[in-house]
């Protein structure tokens, strides 16, 4: 196949080389019926491949193409997670890559993750290595995997360079959850608080508001204010509901697009109270796992920190990162380098001396990140108990002044009476 695809005129290249993949049934050199899937550029060759192989074919179809990723389940970060786990196993166990990658595909319930662990086989198949094949899809694998998964490859411990992206994967994959966990309470507490103030305002207020007409008499300020609010909420909700979308969708894009927007709320984030313990906490424990893997791996310090910037989740330690990267290519030392960012705690820059020093900086840096993980997980489990009576105090305060300020006409009527 590959010979044929030379022989075709430049202008033609790009359009020969656009495969699918071809489901296909035959039989094999001892009669036996076999069936699979092979990726090609059309059916004549996926026949001619086949023979090659001694299987004689006696049905060949073209299966139907999705792009990855738009079938019923989005592929995930959890999915790249436990795909890495199963590779591991597979190739620890002896299973060859090809085979590993059959299995793994054809066993994945979710058929985006499936089409895709499926796509790179037949990239490996054809003979492209591993971490191009990769390559080819950047969006669910980034640089840091692929550069492992290339040294791997080069020298010949491709299982052993699985099992650390498995393992790196995985910790990643439990500090992001730990980080959306210590961020959910304070949302949670934001729309619970909205959603039953309105629904007091919409529903109930209307009903004391027909009993204070028919008094006649004065209302306090507060009630007023708030049976204003009641009556605006009736009449314009559909507004509200339009601008507080409409405001959410624009600060999404503008994140999205403007990286000043995004280093201001990254800033802004690491300051505040308790939350900004715990994301400069999950930082420096992603920035020390992720160095830790690449360089134990054996890829150079300069490029594992190009690597590792990107993987700090958070742009003012992704700044940081790259300003070291820079000065380390200059001969300067990490551990002074980390030190004039004022970014890292005494402690990490110290484990990175010792760890300089004595030619262990990758156990050392997985030390420093089993410690801040350890930190992040006590926190949020401290913030949640924390946050629990502060969800009562919050939403209580608000029913309770609702319902004050519907009883404050009550409470006069009965002083006059």
């Amino acid at each position: 196949m590959a010979v044929a695809a030379k022989q075709l005129p430049v202008k033609k290249q790009a359009k020969a080389e656009k495969s699918y993949n071809f489901a296909w049934e035959g039989v094999d050199k001892r009669g036996a019926k076999i069936k699979g899937e092979t990726r090609g550029t059309n059916m004549a060759m996926i026949r001619a491949d086949l023979r090659r192989q001694g299987v004689n074919p006696t049905k060949v179809r073209k299966k139907t193409e999705f792009v990855i990723g738009s079938g019923k389940k989005k592929i995930t970060s959890a999915d790249i997670s436990i795909f890495s786990r199963q590779l591991a196993t597979m190739m620890a166990a002896g299973v060859p890559l090809v085979q590993s990658f059959e299995i793994v595909g054809r066993g994945h319930e979710n058929p985006s993750m499936q089409e895709l662990i499926l796509a790179i086989k037949n990239d490996i198949e054809s003979g492209t290595a591993m971490a191009p094949s990769l390559a080819k899809h950047p969006k669910y694998f980034d640089d840091l995997v692929c550069s492992l998964v290339a040294a791997g490859e080069q020298a010949g411990v491709l299982d052993v360079l699985l099992d650390k992206i498995a393992t790196y994967k995985e910790k990643t994959e439990s500090i992001k959850g730990k980080i959306k966990k210590a961020l959910f309470y304070p949302a949670a507490v934001i729309i619970v608080a909205v959603v039953v103030s309105a629904v007091l305002l919409v529903f109930v207020i209307p009903q004391f508001k027909e009993l204070f007409t028919s008094f006649g008499a004065d209302l306090p300020a507060f009630t007023l204010m708030v049976v204003g609010l009641s009556d605006f909420l009736q009449k314009w909700w559909w507004i509200v509901a339009m601008g507080m979308g409409a405001f959410g969708f624009s600060v999404a894009k503008v994140h999205e697009k403007s990286r000043k927007f995004r280093e201001l709320i990254d800033r802004a984030s690491l300051k505040i109270p308790i939350i900004g313990s715990i994301l400069n906490d999950a930082a420096i424990a992603r920035f020390a796992r992720t160095l830790s893997t690449m360089f134990a791996a054996g890829v150079p310090l300069v490029e594992a920190l190009g690597s590792v910037s990107g993987a700090t989740g958070n742009i003012v330690y992704t700044d940081a990162v790259l300003k070291m990267r820079e000065e380390v290519a200059t001969g300067q030392s990490l551990q002074l380098a980390m030190r004039q960012r004022n970014l890292f705690p005494h402690m990490v820059i110290q484990m990175t001396a010792i760890g300089e020093e004595s030619g262990s900086l990758d156990a050392m840096l997985a030390k420093v990140a089993d410690f801040y993980e350890e930190r992040v997980d006590n926190a949020v489990d401290a913030m949640s108990s924390l946050l629990e009576p502060l969800i009562m105090v919050v939403i209580g305060g608000l029913v309770g002044s609702l319902i004050v300020a519907m009883y404050l006409p009550i409470f006069k009527l009965a002083a006059v009476v």
